[in-house]
């Protein structure tokens, strides 16, 4: 009994003994991960242990890890640990197309991590990385760097603190100080992603690019870099070189190389030079030819005196010759100034002469003033009104203020009429031709009206002050008539054509907008008018 106890106790001891050993060897050896393959020697002139794990290798060091092959000087190689570290004239080999170089490298296949240190250069087919802190995650096919680094292809040099690029996907993520620089401008920015195959770079937060054509602020679309074509979101700005003209929209698609920059949503484009504004929810830009065009619910605004002109028209153009502009509207023109204020199918205005035409049933208000006609020609001196030319069928009219009723109108027809201004308000007016006017002198006690004043001629000079008339001159004697208020039958009170279009009347700037069609019963009647428009 005794010796079978102290064999068991001898048995139990030694097996004891053995899983003390076995965990103890297990918790020192790093063993390779399952399923990771292994580190390969492939060459190397000397070699030598430092103690049983580590090997030392030295002269024409080669290393293959499955299809990736290292070279190097000199390196240690822990096989157990499936990793390596390398010095001097560091190179990693992947295939034909990926080459990485540097000065050290530790590799740990069980991860397929590799860090390379010092004069670090990556090549992968045109794409060239630079930096000292380089990290290759094999696995992850994903190449990164994080203390400073550049980024080559054959257009486009990128700069940034951290840097990572796939060979694979080709897109490359580039943070914090990004700067691209091309021969033909350069981004900057804090985040960047770019694909080095399109050369397309995604615009994911405030950017400026600069070029030798102007400026651009945006914080969101993309740029193709090879054909300098771009879409640009959310309220992009677009500077010329002078910096006298922005345009801006909720997306731009801008073609730098045509110089061409269509507008999508509230397009707002501005001349700080000639003061113009133009506005729609869709337009386009010719930088080259400085051509721009606006629609839908296209808006002018002219503001180079205190009271702007608001002008509104289904389409609006602005043309720029040599160092003028001229500014075309259609279809349903609108516009409003303090002083002015008119409608028309179509307008043209051009800062060579300072004319505005209006075109095809145009009528105009200023203060108390109503003048109509076939064509309106307004001259301005420095947007301030220096005179206007109705010609064709004009017909002016002032409402009259009357405790009686409101159906008392001055008026004068005739074939042209001139208006002249003085302070922003008519102070003469004068009638070519045809010339007939009603006209209700005043009393000046009691302000009541004296009677009707009618007459025809073929001239009338009317002088105007306080928007009264205060001298009128017929040539030659005129056919006159005086009735008195009490004999008055509605006939009597309005020339023949009179019409009231008050209500077409732009009250305010928001009124351009407002969708107001000429009565059937207001149109005029087909005219025949030989030769075409004067000016």
């Amino acid at each position: 009994m005794d010796g079978y106890r102290n064999n068991a106790v001898k048995t139990t001891a030694f097996l004891f003994l053995f899983v003390v050993i076995f965990f103890i060897g297990t918790a020192q050896t790093p063993l390779v991960q399952k399923g990771t393959s292994k580190v390969i020697v492939e060459y190397a002139d000397s070699s030598g242990l430092r103690d049983h794990n580590l090997q030392i290798l030295w002269g024409n060091v080669i290393f293959r890890h499955d299809s990736t092959y290292m070279y190097c000087d000199s390196a240690y190689f822990d096989q157990l640990a499936n990793a390596m570290e390398a010095f001097g004239q560091v190179r990693i080999e992947q295939g034909d197309t990926l080459f990485i170089y540097g000065d050290y490298l530790h590799y740990d296949a069980n991860i397929q991590l590799a860090k390379l240190r010092r004069h670090v250069r990556m090549i992968n087919r045109n794409v060239t990385l630079l930096t000292d802190s380089f990290n290759y995650d094999r696995g992850a096919d994903l190449a990164y760097y994080f203390d400073n680094g550049r980024m080559l292809d054959s257009v486009n040099e990128l700069k940034s603190v951290y840097g990572q690029y796939s060979p694979q996907t080709k897109f490359a993520h580039f943070k914090k100080s990004v700067q691209l620089t091309n021969p033909q401008f350069v981004l900057t920015c804090d985040t960047l992603v770019y694909n080095t195959e399109t050369r397309i770079a995604d615009i994911v937060s405030p950017t400026i690019i600069k070029s030798d054509s102007g400026t651009i602020y945006t914080d969101k679309g993309w740029y193709n870099t090879f054909t300098e074509e771009s879409l640009l979101q959310n309220r992009s700005l677009v500077v010329s070189k002078d910096k006298t003209k922005t345009i801006t929209a909720d997306s731009l698609f801008y073609n730098k190389t045509d110089g061409f920059i269509e507008a999508f949503g509230n397009m707002v484009l501005n001349d700080t030079v000639k003061k113009v504004i133009l506005l729609g929810n869709y337009g386009y830009y010719d930088e080259i030819t400085q051509f721009a065009f606006a629609t839908d619910s296209a808006q002018m605004i002219e503001y180079s005196q205190k009271d702007s002109l608001f002008a509104h028209a289904d389409t609006m153009m602005m043309i720029t010759i040599g160092e003028e502009r001229e500014i075309k509207a259609y279809y349903g023109v609108r516009f409003y100034r303090v002083d002015l204020q008119g409608v028309c199918d179509s307008l043209l205005f051009n800062t060579a002469d300072s004319v505005l035409n209006m075109y095809k049933n145009p009528i105009l208000w200023n203060t108390g003033y109503q003048m109509n006609g076939d064509t309106i020609k307004i001259f301005f001196n420095d947007s301030t009104i220096e005179r206007m030319n109705v010609l064709r069928y004009a017909f002016a009219t002032q409402k009259l203020e009357s405790v009686i009723d409101s159906s008392y109108f001055n008026q004068l027809k005739g074939k042209n009429l001139t208006a002249y201004f003085y302070g922003g308000e008519i102070h003469k007016m004068y009638v070519d031709g045809n010339a007939e006017s009603i006209y209700y002198p005043i009393d000046e006690k009691d302000g009541s009206f004296i009677g009707l004043f009618k007459s025809v001629s073929s001239y009338i000079n009317f002088d105007i002050k306080n928007r009264k008339p205060t001298r009128i001159v017929w040539y030659p004697e005129p056919d006159c008539n005086i009735l008195p208020i009490p004999d008055l039958s509605p006939g009597d009170k309005f020339l023949k054509d009179f019409i009231n279009y008050d209500y077409l009347r732009p009250k305010n700037k928001e009124g351009i907008f407002l969708e107001v069609e000429m009565k059937k019963e207001d149109m005029p009647q087909p005219r025949r008018v030989h030769g075409k428009h004067n000016g």
